[in-house]
């Protein structure tokens, strides 16, 4: 089979006026989400939140959404190829299929583009998503093949039944000893994870029924776009903004400090010469200025600390995700990414007292 025509990527007109209200809304998403995040973080309160939109800075909102959800373009750019590209093949006609914008995308979408969305995906999902990035790319392949060089049939042989057995082979010797100890430990989401996707692409790099095709392919592609932004809402909405920050600040200093559940601690040291008592408040840090420290406790409440009145300040760490498994593939974490394996980490200290709630100066 050739390349597509000039012809074949026209758009029809309903699906040309589909595409044009897409390329409207898509960049307004971001920006959407940017919004709630900080609706999120106000406690849906208004006064708080201009005050957030005064002070957060765009850079670090957008830093913030980048670094949460970079594993999401590369899954996007390669459903889209595996779909749109299963469309083409699958269809009763060129003609059917191009109806879809599915389609017309996938036959628009450059291979650099796929190629920079795998090495994409390679270092940022988990070890434990590997093995369903080598099904993802088997199939990319071994469709794009039967759409390229449908009429060769040694070719097809080769990339789509060949190459995807040997590919299994090949990680099933590498990722063994990690399906074997994730069936022990009981681990059965890792098992599936590790052991599946291989054994299933090869059998997944070819056409489907022309009857279900448009079924499984766009209609599924209509339904995950439905489901992605609230899926990204969520993950996005908790993400953190703002740094998570500790102060010593005087006794009596913060404005409305009737909190009752902000961590706070009052020392006063036995002597002769007293000094005043000190207590502590975390929460996130807002913005500083000569006159007046601004943090938002864990309740969403506004505390103005003068300038004057702190004594010390710290940065404590975000609370790091509770490992889920104890599975290791060759010495890799599966709850891992390449990307995390390879950057330095800072090391753990002992906890800052400040950070529990305790002043520094307590005997």
């Amino acid at each position: 089979m050739t390349e597509p025509a000039a012809d074949s990527l026209r758009l029809p007109a309903g699906t040309r006026a589909q595409q044009q209200w897409l390329l409207s809304l898509l960049p307004a998403f971001p920006l959407v989400l940017l919004v709630l995040r900080l609706w999120y973080l106000s406690r849906q309160d208004l006064a708080t939140m201009l005050l957030l939109v005064q002070y957060v800075s765009p850079l670090g909102l957008i830093t913030s959404l980048t670094i949460t959800l970079v594993w999401v373009l590369p899954a996007m750019v390669l459903l889209i190829r595996v779909f749109g590209t299963l469309l083409l093949i699958s269809a009763p006609s060129r003609e059917d299929a191009r109806r879809s914008l599915l389609a017309v995308v996938t036959l628009r979408m450059p291979d650099w583009a796929v190629v920079i969305a795998v090495l994409l995906a390679a270092i940022t999902w988990q070890m434990r998503f590997l093995p369903t990035l080598l099904m993802l790319v088997l199939m990319s392949v071994g469709l794009t093949t039967w759409l390229r060089r449908g009429d060769d049939r040694i070719v097809l042989l080769f990339m789509g039944t060949a190459v995807p057995v040997a590919s299994a082979i090949l990680a099933y010797l590498w990722l063994g000893p990690a399906i074997m100890a994730a069936i022990r430990g009981g681990e059965t989401i890792n098992a599936v994870l590790l052991g599946v996707p291989p054994a299933v692409a090869p059998v997944l790099t070819g056409p489907i029924p022309p009857g279900v095709a448009r079924l499984g392919t766009h209609w599924a592609a209509v339904a995950a776009s439905i489901v992605a932004p609230f899926a990204i809402g969520v993950l996005f909405m908790r993400a953190p903004i703002l740094p998570d920050t500790a102060i010593e600040a005087t006794a009596g200093a913060v404005v409305t400090p009737e909190a009752t559940t902000v961590t706070r601690e009052a020392v006063t040291p036995a002597g002769d010469d007293e000094e005043p008592a000190v207590e502590v408040w975390r929460g996130r840090l807002i913005t500083v200025d000569d006159s007046m420290v601004t943090l938002m406790d864990a309740d969403g409440r506004v505390r103005f600390i003068p300038s004057s009145a702190v004594r010390s300040r710290t940065l404590c760490p975000e609370a790091e995700q509770v490992p889920s498994s104890a599975v290791y593939v060759q010495g890799w974490y599966a709850e891992d990414t390449a990307l995390e394996w390879m950057a330095p980490k800072q090391r753990r200290t002992e906890p800052d007292p400040r950070c529990q709630g305790r002043p520094v100066r307590a005997e």
